[in-house]
């Protein structure tokens, strides 16, 4: 028999979050990041070195190389995504930019998949709210809309997803199809041809992306889930669970054939550090949405373990373990957290019918507090950087980034004043009077999450600019080479900085060793001296030590030959 449901939910506090204020709320996160910024090191502007060696015909599709070196992930459909982008985009869009059309449709997709995903878990017969004697209960579907809605606002509040959401990566895609994922086995019960196609599209683009053994999981658990948390008559379940296995085999033979496969477990050095590390990372990657998932697990505890199982909850639940078990056994942690966000948001979201009033308040008076707070630091900084006062945030900022010469934009300072007084606008609307919809107590905490992340991508855009992008490098490399440099011999540049060095300097770079004829060298200081095998030192002079403004301990050298090649 299946317990209760904890949730009891009026017809009042279902009222839809306005759609034009959703789709706000989306565009001011999603644009922001994508649109006028360099490319930034190191993932970013390393994935973005490779397609535009892809587009521009430079190294070969299925085996691409920057600067003679493979990508670090298998995944290769990233790259051809962005190249293909940059390939068809008109002359007038910049190459950055071109590249990122593809992953701004990838974010999108995201963000829509978590909200059907979660609308028609919602929509589940074990999540619904409890019956009135006399009526009055929330419908289904202004049930479903209310929880999906608070989804959406639990996601875009995770602090982790801003930054890695708004990268040309492959975790962003990776992310995308994820979520894809998500929506295909949430709305099995419900629809037949959107679920079918988001589940092809999103096993194929998960395992091309370089997941197989994520793939793999992900799709095993929801066959076991089809089965066992039904929510359809049996013919249905069965066919669904037979299409899960079978769409999982596939991708599983997919990444054989292309020799995906790679064990990734890492260890740990034993002395502390990196738990206490990972621990941080738990501790504000998913920031707010975790709490209210622990909440989720506590209040429907006895659902969870109920007969038969609850999907609404055991398939966020499953995403979730998955993602955790990659963050604490595979490197980098943080793209891998990144990709159970949507299960944790939709977790989250089921808190909501069963928070106290207590509880909703405390939550919103310490995002009101810590995202005024990170707005007006922001705000201080940038008037700082512009004017010189107040003198102590200008001289940490000449300390931090020496060299940066602060920027004016008249566009960029409109959009970050009104988003301020949207944010001031949203405070006044929840402090006013007592809110009844259950989503209310997600929409500081997304709204704080899109005005913190817009203020960033506009105020302070330049110097973050200069401080995460190797652009001021690269300029002083050109400068001190001077006009038509001719090839340019490199020891021990990473992806990243070939990339940089390639798309910001234009440059023709070759490894030491493949080309005896340039005239000039370029080593990065950790690999110097270098192999003899690679260069002679002799043979060189010593022209310029150029140092990243920002990074004490990353710097370049550069030489010029002393001898005729021999």
């Amino acid at each position: 028999m299946t317990p209760p449901t904890p949730a009891i939910v009026t017809q009042n506090a279902v009222s839809p979050l306005p759609r034009w204020a959703l789709l706000l709320l989306c565009i001011a996160y999603v644009v922001p990041g994508f649109v006028g910024r360099d490319p930034w090191k190191n993932a970013d502007v390393t994935a973005f070195g490779y397609m535009l060696e892809l587009a521009q015909g430079r190294t070969p599709w299925l085996s691409p190389l920057l600067g003679g070196m493979p990508p670090e992930t298998e995944g290769l459909l990233p790259y051809w995504l962005g190249a293909w982008a940059v390939q068809m985009a008109p002359a007038w869009l910049s190459p950055e930019m071109a590249a990122r059309i593809p992953f701004i449709a990838l974010l999108v997709i995201t963000l829509m998949a978590t909200w059907y995903g979660v609308y028609y878990l919602a929509r589940s017969p074990g999540a619904q709210p409890v019956a009135f004697a006399f009526g009055g209960e929330a419908s289904p579907l202004d049930y479903a809309r209310a929880i999906a809605d608070g989804a959406l606002l639990a996601l875009i509040a995770c602090l982790g997803l801003a930054q890695l959401s708004h990268e040309v990566t492959s975790y962003l895609a990776q992310l995308g199809c994820t979520a894809l994922l998500f929506f295909a086995v949430a709305a099995m019960p419900h629809r037949s041809v959107a679920p079918a196609v988001a589940l092809v599209l999103g096993m194929a683009g998960l395992t091309l992306s370089g997941a197989p053994a994520l793939t793999a999981l992900l799709g095993m658990g929801g066959a076991l889930l089809a089965l066992f948390a039904p929510a359809g008559n049996t013919d249905r379940r069965w066919r669904w669970a037979a299409v899960l296995a079978a769409a999982t085999l596939a991708a599983a033979a997919l990444a054989q054939g292309l020799d995906l496969w790679r064990w990734r477990v890492v260890g740990f050095d034993g002395g502390g550090k990196d738990w206490l590390s990972l621990a941080r990372l738990l501790l504000w990657f998913g920031w707010p949405a975790w709490p209210l998932a622990l909440w989720t697990l506590w209040r429907w505890r006895q659902q969870i373990f109920s007969r038969p199982g609850q999907r609404h909850l055991l398939l966020p639940l499953w995403f979730t373990l998955v993602s955790i078990g990659a963050t604490i056994t595979t490197q980098p942690a943080d793209r891998a957290l990144l990709l159970g966000l949507p299960a944790l948001a939709a977790l989250a979201a089921f808190a909501l019918p069963t928070l106290r009033r207590s509880v909703g308040a405390l939550i919103d008076w310490f995002t009101l507090l810590f995202f005024t707070a990170s707005a007006l630091a922001i705000w201080v900084i940038w008037i700082a950087m512009q004017t010189g006062v107040p003198a102590k945030p200008a001289a940490n900022v000449a300390k931090l980034a020496p060299g940066f010469v602060p920027q004016f934009s008249a566009l960029a300072l409109l959009v970050a004043v009104a988003a301020t007084v949207g944010w001031c606008g949203l405070a006044w609307w929840r402090a006013s009077r007592n809110r009844a919809p259950i989503w209310k107590s997600l929409v500081l905490p997304a709204g704080g999450a899109a005005l913190g992340w817009l203020l960033l991508m506009t105020l302070w855009l330049p110097l973050l600019d200069y401080a995460r992008s190797y652009g001021p490098q690269v300029r002083s490399v050109v400068a001190a080479l001077g006009p038509e440099p001719g090839c340019i011999q490199t020891v021990g540049l990473n992806r990243a900085q070939v990339a940089a060095l390639q798309f910001h300097g234009q440059l023709s770079l070759q490894r030491a060793g493949l080309q005896d004829e340039c005239q000039w060298l370029l080593v990065d200081s950790a690999s110097w001296p270098a192999s003899e095998r690679m260069v002679r030192a002799e043979l060189w002079e010593a022209r310029a030590t150029l140092p990243r403004p920002t990074d004490k301990n990353e710097n370049l050298l550069l030489f010029r030959r002393a001898a005729p090649a021999r």
